[in-house]
């Protein structure tokens, strides 16, 4: 949890405007201090309508939500309807943006170290590794895979120690699959979603 907290922090920070997308080292430089600074200086937590907003304005725009899904589901992506692959999409980005917000609150990232990145002007596919640094624990890296579309740079893997989002949870998925079908894939992210909702307030 505390690991996955700086991911989707830094990742909040990946939004810029399509007409002017900077290269993925500059790019995650850049906006992940902007980012920083917002949190910290406006003490944001979970339970402030500003810091949900923050994550909807940031968070959103820069997954491509529906290859994340895919890849998270694997195999098992093209035996699902158009509507069910929807449905997993939809609630697999809920999924990750309320699991930061429960994570949030119990840590705080000080730093966002971001490595330099080898690649050519025709590269379309890259990873930009970055180390995070949390006041309390020990700097562990992050690794985002991003692909350049005609919409910009956009998020579909993320490594966290070596453990890939996608790898990690495509297990569990697979798991639930082959027992109660796509569709009870579907309900269980859903009862989880529903089990642990986003805190806001009247901010």
């Amino acid at each position: 949890m505390r690991k996955f907290l700086g991911f989707i922090l830094l990742l909040a920070g990946l939004n810029v405007a399509a007409a002017d997308v900077p290269a993925p080292e500059q790019l995650v430089r850049n906006t992940s201090k902007e980012v920083l600074e917002v949190i910290k200086t406006e003490k944001l937590s979970p339970s402030d309508k500003r810091f949900r907003d923050l994550v909807e304005a940031k968070v959103l725009p820069i997954f491509d939500f529906n290859r994340l899904t895919a890849l998270a589901v694997g195999k098992y992506w093209r035996q699902a309807s158009p509507e069910q692959q929807a449905a997993l999409a939809r609630e697999f980005r809920t999924l990750l943006v309320r699991t930061y917000s429960t994570a949030v609150g119990a840590n705080k990232v000080q730093e966002i170290n971001v490595k330099a990145v080898k690649m050519a002007d025709a590269d379309t596919d890259t990873t930009v590794r970055t180390e995070v640094i949390t006041a309390s624990g020990q700097p562990f890296p992050i690794d985002y895979r991003l692909l350049k579309t005609g919409n910009g740079w956009k998020v579909y893997d993320v490594a966290v120690e070596g453990v890939s989002l996608v790898t990690n949870y495509r297990t569990s998925f697979n798991q639930t699959i082959q027992k109660d079908g796509i569709d009870g894939l579907i309900k269980a992210l859903a009862d989880r979603n529903a089990a642990q909702p986003a805190k806001t307030s009247a901010n």
